[in-house]
């Protein structure tokens, strides 16, 4: 999200939700249910996922923690350019995450 006074990309704070500008400290709060913030503090880049798991794909996988045999699934590249990419799976039962390093 952009700021609306200086037009510079803001960063997520996750408690409270809200959106705040790093150059002037602005904050824009965020719309319930919109999107879920994963970043780390060291972390150059951020990914949001929007909160609808239901448009991802499935595969038939078993979850390590309840067995559930289904599965959404997503290709990160995780390493370098030159190596295959990651599947990062997300249990349709629990909720539980894993990965599958191909």
């Amino acid at each position: 999200m952009l700021c609306p006074k200086c037009k510079r990309l803001m960063r997520p704070q996750a408690s409270p939700r809200r959106w705040v500008c790093s150059t002037d400290g602005t904050t824009v709060k965020m719309e319930s249910g919109s999107a879920v913030v994963q970043s780390t503090p060291k972390a150059k880049e951020m990914t949001v996922i929007e909160n609808q798991p239901a448009t991802l794909p499935k595969a038939t996988e078993e979850c390590p923690s309840c067995h559930n045999r289904e599965a959404y699934w997503v290709l990160r590249q995780t390493r370098g350019a030159d190596e295959p990419e990651t599947r990062i799976f997300e249990c349709t039962r629990c909720g539980h995450k894993w990965r599958e390093y191909q």
